[in-house]
């Protein structure tokens, strides 16, 4: 059974302690795996209006979405979708709703600029999919840690990024204020993201009304630990109003089955990944959100002992990390080294389309984390704050690369210049400078 199957889904709304009326709008579809949070803004009830667009809209995108889908497959012409297309189905959703939103703004002058966030997950089968414009917040709770999995388009978070502001002096600015909504332009940078699920992963969609009052997200582990999940969210409502409740509160709480036994390995391997690639100088630098996004495009391949990975000479664009087993590198007939489980091989590959440099084979049984080149260049393209940290990485991987190799031809140097001065030597006649007629002196006759 898919861990799609076994989801569970708990939500609340509040008004909180300080409106007159509730701008967030959240939407639950157990059936189609979706959950959605809108934290609407705008004067006379025009956020409200726009976050229940912003829900009803992306939905009935999606139904549409899946039944033209359910309808080829009748025909037996469907196909199994990949993670991009999915993404960017949920891309053209968004910005289909915002375009409508936009729309409607313009038509009406008291709702002219009206917009929302919006924060969604849709589970399909073991593979989750988010999309996110905004400050609402997804939480991913696994084995027994709280991660957040979106990035607040704020202006406090933007000058955080850009180093022009610190954490300390951060309360003096104008954090709040959005950097991008839904609806107030007819399009609008979408940030999406796919990932594998593991049992009993659990996922928290909230609006700001809950989040402003965290200083640290494990505060929610408590709560989240609860089997209650009814309870559970009712607990973090209280929790923000007990806080003081400035805002509208909401909060839905996804939680996936233990699944089976193949679910468990999965599980296995996949933490097994997360923590070969965050081992890694290049993936080094990565927030947990970051390194969920390149665990996606990671796939593991196993290869039977004396199986070929690459061969010299031939164009490669991959990258190789041993997840388990060895590799032997060999170019000719000369052996090289042997690589084993955290070691990687190829990251040239991932820059540029050049003929490999060496052979390199598996001397057993072998899992391989194999990341291509056209996956690393979407992350770079798509997502401006991993590529800086990766290039950076990248540029100290290659400057040690460097150093190494000039190191190792220094010592060669020196080895043979060694051997040529010892090959001289041997090449003349002995010759004791001791024994030269020119340097004996002779006793005085007495």
């Amino acid at each position: 059974m898919a861990l799609s199957a076994t989801m569970q889904v708990h939500a609340v709304s509040d008004v909180g302690r300080k409106r007159d009326h509730n701008e967030d709008n959240y939407l639950v579809d157990k059936e189609l795996g979706l959950c959605i949070v809108c934290d609407g803004m705008g004067g006379h009830a025009a956020g409200e209006v726009a976050s229940s667009l912003a829900v009803r809209g992306v939905h009935q995108e999606l139904r549409k979405f899946t039944e033209a889908h359910r309808k080829l497959a009748e025909k037996g012409m469907g196909r199994e979708l990949s993670a991009k297309e999915i993404l960017r189905a949920l891309e053209i959703a968004v910005q289909t709703v915002s375009n409508q939103i936009h729309a409607t703004a313009q038509a009406d002058e008291g709702k002219r600029g009206m917009g929302t966030t919006l924060s969604l997950l849709w589970v399909l089968g073991s593979n989750g999919y988010v999309a996110h414009v905004g400050d609402s917040r997804i939480y991913l709770e696994r084995g027994g840690t709280l991660y957040q999995i979106t990035d607040d388009h704020t202006v406090g978070k933007e000058l955080l990024r850009l180093g022009m502001a610190t954490p300390e002096n951060l309360q003096r600015l104008p954090q709040g204020a959005l950097t991008r909504a839904v609806g107030v332009h007819a399009h609008v940078q979408v940030d999406t993201m796919a990932l594998e699920l593991l049992p009993s992963d659990q996922f928290l969609l909230a609006s700001d009304g809950l989040t402003g009052y965290l200083t640290d997200p494990s505060q929610m582990l408590p709560q989240l630990g609860d089997q209650n999940g009814d309870r559970a969210v009712q607990t973090l409502i209280d929790f923000a109003n007990g806080c003081g409740g400035k805002d509208n509160i909401t909060a839905v709480l996804a939680r996936l089955g233990t699944g089976e036994a193949a679910d468990a390995r999965r599980a296995r391997r996949v933490q097994l990944k997360r923590e070969v690639l965050a081992g890694m100088p290049l993936f080094s630098r990565l927030d947990e959100r970051e390194l969920l996004r390149v665990m996606h495009v990671a796939k593991v391949n196993d290869y039977a002992a004396g199986g070929e990975v690459m061969r010299e000479g031939e164009l490669g664009e991959e990258l190789y990390i041993v997840l388990s087993g060895r590799l032997r590198i060999s170019t000719g007939q000369t052996f090289l080294r042997d690589l084993g489980p955290g070691n990687h091989v190829g990251e040239m590959a991932l820059i540029r389309n050049r003929p490999r440099s060496a052979t390199v084979t598996a001397v057993e049984p072998t899992e391989l984390i194999t990341i291509k080149r056209y996956d690393f260049f979407d992350i770079i393209r798509t997502e401006p704050y991993i590529a800086v940290k990766l290039l950076w990485q990248f540029l100290g991987v290659v400057s040690d690369w460097l150093e190494r190799t000039s190191k190792d031809l220094s010592q060669a140097n020196e080895v043979i210049r060694a051997e040529d001065i010892t090959d001289a030597v041997l090449s003349e006649p002995t010759h004791d400078a001791a024994l030269d007629p020119e340097n004996v002196e002779l006793d005085p006759v007495i």
